[in-house]
């Protein structure tokens, strides 16, 4: 039960270019906007579209899956964890944000980078056994594979 504790799971589009900072300590943080969008009809049968936007913020490895591999408009999917944090704003009034800390990111649609496809893991042909697994468990991502990560960051 504890996996459900503060867990949050969205697929949608990166509404803005990821911006990505190298800090001092030598991490990567990435933080960019995500669209999520729901489908309905109204009482007169029109389709609606309801639009909710997420600030997403991811570290290390993620972080830098994101800048090498996305662009404003690519469809992704993210695992993670809701923070609130506080910080003071140019009129000295303290503000609170709530953002989305990815520790999963999975690369989905048939973007490009430049020349070069990202494989998703279906045109990949499947190997026997745990092993990928495993040393999915153990690095974050698979070798060769970039549409999986995670976050080496321990959220302790």
């Amino acid at each position: 039960m504890s996996n459900f504790r503060n867990h949050v799971q969205l697929i949608g589009n990166i509404g803005d270019e990821p911006k990505v900072t190298d800090l001092e300590s030598g991490k990567k943080v990435c933080r960019f906007p995500l669209a999520t969008n729901e489908y309905y009809k109204n009482a007169k049968g029109q389709k609606v579209q309801d639009t909710d936007w997420h600030n997403i913020v991811a570290w290390g490895k993620t972080a830098e899956i994101i800048e090498k591999y996305t662009h404003k408009g690519s469809e992704i999917g993210i695992i993670g964890k809701l923070k609130t944090r506080t910080y003071e704003g140019h009129d000295g009034n303290q503000r609170y944000v709530t953002e989305i800390v990815a520790d999963e990111v999975l690369l989905l649609g048939n973007k490009t980078n430049g020349n070069q496809k990202v494989q998703s893991n279906s045109d990949k042909p499947k190997e026997n056994g745990p092993k990928a697994d495993e040393n999915t468990a153990k690095t974050g991502t698979k070798d060769d594979d970039a549409n999986t990560a995670k976050d080496s960051k321990t959220n302790g």
